[in-house]
């Protein structure tokens, strides 16, 4: 069974996070509702870091019994939404979207029309074919359940290591073409693959399955540097320290 790591988190609630010295005004104007560990609440905070907004942040557990009101901003009782101002938005691709329009900052989706595709080609892989193996089999089982105590499952990471091999080798491609995962200019596709990647290879199998793919492990190399990636860290310790 795989640990539900979305519905473990810390007590954070109305956190602010200053990009810069945006008036504070703007700060609570802008609040991302979501959980500290969840992946595609990750992915929302990055497009907003690339883009230097202000913005506040509220804990929500949806597996926890949900205030009305959370239920009226997002009807289905998931993370992450958003709201600016009387503006409310749920579902992470719209989030990451609204965000680039709406606010100044380097563009996160090109005027290409190839790459703008192969932007919702990436997230579309990640979403259907990697999110649930990467995330919730293998690093939940190897990474996250022991963290918290409880055994790890071998027989789901190892069917969680099974799934992602295509996906792997699709990305792999996708990063030798260059349209995106380029490591130079930074898009919607890195925004919402690279958590998935930093919690995939928080375990050995996960950078095993990674090294194999040099294309991908090029892209990783820029990218997880990146203070995006790194000032939005859940703060779990990381085994491989």
């Amino acid at each position: 069974m795989a640990v539900n790591l979305l519905c473990i988190c810390g007590n954070i609630d109305n956190v602010p996070f200053q990009a810069n010295d945006h008036e504070e005004k703007v700060a609570q104007d802008i609040t991302l509702h979501g959980y500290r560990y969840s992946v595609y609440n990750r992915v929302a905070r990055m497009a907003l870091h690339q883009k230097d907004v202000a913005y506040a942040r509220v804990e929500v557990d949806p597996f926890a019994e949900l205030d009305p009101a959370y239920l009226n901003l997002h009807p289905f009782g998931r993370v992450p939404a958003l709201t600016h101002g009387a503006f409310r938005i749920f579902e992470t691709r719209a989030i990451t979207r609204y965000v680039d329009h709406a606010f100044s900052g380097p563009p996160l989706q090109p005027s290409d029309a190839k790459a703008l595709a192969r932007i919702d080609q990436v997230t579309g892989i990640i979403d259907n074919y990697g999110y649930w193996p990467m995330v919730r089999q293998v690093f939940s089982q190897r990474v996250f359940g022991p963290l918290e105590g409880e055994p790890s499952d071998e027989g789901e990471i190892a069917a969680g290591l099974a799934a992602p091999r295509q996906v792997l080798a699709v990305l792999n491609g996708i990063a030798e073409e260059g349209l995106v995962l380029n490591g130079r200019e930074i898009t919607l596709a890195d925004c919402h693959l690279a958590p998935m990647i930093d919690y995939f290879v928080r375990a050995g199998e996960g950078r095993d399955a990674l090294s194999s793919h040099p294309e991908l492990l090029k892209w990783w190399g820029h990218v997880s540097v990146m203070p995006a990636l790194r000032s939005t860290d859940p703060g779990l310790p990381d085994p491989r320290i």
